[in-house]
């Protein structure tokens, strides 16, 4: 059948109902948290979880290590979090960096989004920061997120990755573009783990003892000093050591050299978060600086190698419903489904009790859930206690007063809707791009031509467009830089050199 007649079927579930939506969550209007009812964003969630096995279905290649974190300025007022609780205090943690698109056995150091993510062990629980080492991201709607992440991966006929899937849907979708810039220019290619940031991405809240709350996003700085590979260099050396920054990685740490990153965090209060330009839960847009500067929190130090990378990188799992005691969620929708889409897939590839594996168990608190049974169960299963709540036997109590629970108010409609279709979406990729240099411009230049330029003439025409929204020289400047360019086809024969 052609592709054609593909365009004339009707999109339905598995179960071969009509989808009354492929592209638009449904929300408590139009701002609002995301609804358990949608079934068409949760069964393309939960599929998607499911496409591999046993690896990763995103962020396969990575590698991790042990450290702490030591608190070196008080925020106590903002958040009762023990973990914040006085200067000085430290929690032990476990942190993992990944690339995005590669599966496993591939290299760590080409041009991709890096993910970091960090398990701090705190008394109260594990909370897990789970981000990137950009403060944005190419989508805000999640349901579009399965879809980006196919377009990154291999062809389904061909099956090798082709800048024309990306630059594809990159195009179609102009959201994006805040993101793809700063993919395409030096940070897209950081100098192994050590030498980027790391970012919460997301925003999320702070809540005091007092039940108060501000908005919050956690930023992380590395003290090693931001660093980059040119396109010419990061090509080079993987061919000859494509796992560079794993290695640099642990032996940094072998030899005593720590790496360090300092943590700030931006706070916004409900009422910025009604009167600012844009909508505060985007996750495609950042809090600018002098609008909401950074607060010094803490350093967070990587000091041993793990024994067996198996039992503690590639079993490890963060999620980000891991919330402790005085830091909670926010309406952000990308956040939201997370907290779903995270924990899903850890029971698929690590199983139902993935939180019993020693390295994703928690060491600083008791554990007293009311999950019971399932594949792997390795401790005692809560022995003889009763195994449901509601009764007058003996367990385990909800301690509000050591849980306050974000609180905020929500109104509008159910619907599905384009919810950031009115937003600028144009003007943060510009101030990013007026702040380069005019070196760091020419690279960029030359990594989006020399990707974009292996595209179709109308993918480079339609994402052209979207970068002259931007910037009209700067789009000309790489419409001249492709003129000409044809892709490399690949020639061999064998038994000739």
């Amino acid at each position: 059948m052609g592709h054609a007649e593909e365009s004339e079927k009707v999109l339905t579930s598995g179960a071969g109902v009509p989808l009354p939506s492929d592209q638009y969550t449904k929300s408590a209007g139009k701002y609002g948290p995301l609804l358990m009812e949608d079934f068409a964003y949760l069964e393309k969630s939960a599929h998607f979880n499911r496409e591999r096995i046993p690896e990763r279905v995103v962020h396969a290649v990575g590698a991790g290590a042990h450290g702490t974190f030591k608190v070196t300025d008080d925020i106590s007022h903002l958040s009762c979090a023990k973990i914040f609780g006085e200067v000085g205090k430290e929690t032990p943690l476990f942190a993992r960096f990944s690339t995005v698109a590669r599966s496993k056995g591939g290299g760590d150091i080409y041009r991709d989004v890096r993910g970091f993510a960090v398990n701090f062990d705190t008394e109260d629980g594990v909370w897990s920061m789970v981000g990137n080492m950009t403060p944005i991201f190419f989508v805000r709607d999640p349901i579009r997120f399965m879809d980006f992440i196919h377009s990154q991966k291999e062809h389904p006929e061909k099956y090798w990755r082709q800048d024309s899937m990306w630059w594809d849907f990159w195009s179609h979708t102009p959201e994006s573009v805040h993101q793809v810039l700063l993919l395409m220019s030096d940070m897209g290619a950081p100098m192994g783990w050590r030498h980027h940031n790391g970012y919460g991405s997301h925003t999320f809240s702070l809540i005091n003892d007092k039940g108060e709350h501000v908005w919050c996003k956690f930023h992380f700085k590395t003290e090693q000093g931001r660093k980059f590979f040119t396109e010419e260099q990061w090509q080079r050396l993987e061919g000859v050591e494509p796992r560079w920054a794993t290695k640099d990685l642990f032996q940094a740490i072998d030899d005593g050299n720590f790496p360090k990153w300092t943590m700030y965090i931006q706070t916004m209060t409900d009422e910025q978060a009604k009167n600012f330009k844009w909508n505060p839960f985007d996750l495609t847009k950042v809090w600018p600086h002098k609008d909401f500067p950074l607060q010094k929190v803490g350093v967070m130090e990587l000091n041993r190698n793990p024994d067996n990378y198996y039992a503690e990188v590639e079993q490890s799992a963060f999620a980000p419903h891991n919330v402790v005691p005085g830091i909670g969620l926010s309406p952000d929708p990308m956040l939201q489904a997370r907290v779903h889409s995270y924990a899903d897939a850890h029971r698929y590839r690590l199983g139902v009790n993935y939180e019993q594996i020693p390295v994703n168990k928690p060491k600083n608190s008791e554990v007293n859930s009311p999950y019971r049974d399932g594949a792997m169960r390795v401790d005692g299963n809560y022995g003889s206690r009763i195994n449901y709540g509601r009764t007058s036997q003996a367990y385990p109590q909800i301690d509000s007063k050591r849980h306050p629970e974000l609180s905020y108010k929500v109104e509008g409609a159910v619907q599905r809707s384009d919810w950031g279709a009115e937003d600028d979406i144009y003007e943060q990729p510009k101030m990013f791009l007026d702040v380069l240099k005019d070196d760091e411009v020419e690279r960029m230049i030359g990594n989006i031509s020399g990707s974009l330029g292996a595209c179709p003439k109308e993918t480079r025409e339609r994402q052209l467009g979207i970068f002259k929204k931007i910037d009209e020289k700067f789009a000309e400047r790489i419409e001249k830089a492709m003129e000409g360019f044809e892709a490399p086809k690949l020639e061999f024969t064998p038994g000739k050199e």
